[in-house]
């Protein structure tokens, strides 16, 4: 047993201190970003935010409506091939420039990914995804992965620290997913005690990364625009956004009404509800590490999209980063205890 003594910071413990700047308006920033990858050497373009492989956030309306901003969505992985054929027949190539295919790391779901890939030529991006990125199966996973698909950029996860960060490059990954536990539907920490503070994860692994031409995406944790300013400000490259997404109409999810107003039920991946969706039961050897919620029905994504871009491009401002790219750069990190005067809350505010 040993302790690490040096402070560990999450999203909540931080504020970004202005510079000055010489930006007339919001509009001169620049949020769209280009990456080579590793080891695909695929050249992307867009607005680096990803919608996360939930079933209620990574559907297949979610991504129509993100690629016309240029932003990524992460697919879930419990789509059929028919369905996937439906959708790829049903929109321009282009937009599939902005979809990853979710995969497990089972034999069954390595068939299943070539399968998918086999419907288009534009399908260019596959997220293997497990909740615990650290166990020798699934660095095998990604290895086998890259040898099957040598031009396809492969994003893994999740893990929190620099050293597995690296194992997973060196493996044949392009990007890693960062994150255990910090998501609101997420009861991983409570039930097992592990994890690490969101923004000290990503200033950790973005510098693993970094230092061998890799990128991270910052997954989970973001509840107000402001922490993707810090997520980008604290070195990653992607930031995933799962709750912040959910409850729109883009979401597919079911729709229930109670005393006249409307709610859209959410959850974990790793819930009660999900595993009895999609596995059918509860495995006697595991527990339940996800919250089932109940959310306001909140409308088009459009209308949170829109906001979350006006807080990213208001930030750069602030520290005079014309461009997005140049946030990192430009920002340094001040210690607080709180974020905001909240004498109101929430029920005061008017809608």
């Amino acid at each position: 047993m040993r302790i690490e003594e040096d402070k560990k910071l999450s999203f909540k413990d931080v504020l970004i201190r202005p510079k000055r700047s010489i930006l007339r308006s919001r509009s001169q920033v620049e949020l769209v970003r280009q990456f080579i990858f590793k080891h695909s050497r695929m050249i992307w373009s867009g607005i680096p935010i990803i919608a996360a492989n939930m079933d209620t956030v990574g559907t297949f309306s979610m991504a129509k409506v993100l690629a016309k901003y240029k932003i990524l969505t992460a697919i879930h992985k419990y789509y059929t091939i028919t369905q996937w054929k439906n959708f790829v027949d049903s929109v321009p190539s282009h937009l599939l420039h902005y979809v990853m295919v979710s995969t497990g790391t089972s034999d069954s779901d390595l068939k299943k990914i070539k399968n998918i890939l086999e419907l288009s030529n534009e399908l260019k991006y596959i997220c293997i995804d497990v909740a615990n990125g650290y166990s020798e199966h699934f660095v095998s996973f990604v290895k086998k992965s890259r040898d099957s698909f040598p031009n396809i950029t492969i994003c893994a996860g999740n893990v929190v620290t620099g050293e597995m960060v690296e194992e997973l490059i060196l493996s044949g990954a392009d990007i890693i997913k960062v994150g255990i536990g910090p998501g609101s539907v997420c009861t991983t920490r409570k039930k097992t005690g592990i994890g690490y503070p969101q923004l000290s994860a990503v200033i950790e692994c973005s510098d693993a990364a970094h230092g061998l031409g890799g990128r991270i995406i910052s997954d989970g944790g973001c509840i107000v625009p402001g922490d993707l300013s810090k997520s980008f400000g604290g070195g990653a490259d992607f930031v995933m956004l799962g709750g912040m997404l959910a409850g729109h109409k883009e979401s597919e999810g079911e729709i229930i009404e109670e005393h006249g107003k409307k709610f859209i039920i959410f959850y974990g991946m790793s819930s009660k509800l999900a595993m009895n969706k999609y596995i059918g039961n509860i495995a006697k050897y595991r527990t339940t590490e996800g919250k089932i919620v109940k959310l306001p029905f909140r409308g088009e994504v459009s209308i949170t999209i829109n906001d979350i871009l006006g807080g990213l491009r208001s930030a750069c401002t602030y520290v005079g980063a014309e461009h997005l790219k140049e946030l990192t750069k430009r920002t340094t990190f001040v210690l607080v205890s709180e974020q905001e005067n909240c004498i109101f809350n929430h029920n005061d505010f008017i809608t």
